[in-house]
């Protein structure tokens, strides 16, 4: 069963903020929130390797990417 409860929003500034019921509390004081379409996904960070599994959870790259003409350095006698 999940668990569903509404929860009235509140302004603090410029910030849209709501309280969060007891029984959805996270452990820590960090959380990770992102847009999916109407929907906002509230995720505690629970491991510090975050940018590995950011990563994790990237596309990869479809598109040819232009090849880059990288000549070798030419020595300059700047003195």
């Amino acid at each position: 069963m999940q668990l569903e409860r509404h929860v009235r929003l509140y302004r603090s500034g410029r910030y849209q903020t709501l309280k969060i019921p007891p029984e959805f509390e996270f452990q820590g004081d960090e959380a990770v929130i992102r847009k999916e379409g109407d929907r906002l996904i509230l995720e505690p960070v629970t491991s510090k390797d975050r940018l590995i599994e950011l990563l994790e959870t990237l596309e990869p790259i479809e598109e040819e990417l232009p090849r880059v003409e990288d000549p070798p350095v030419v020595d300059e006698n700047i003195f």
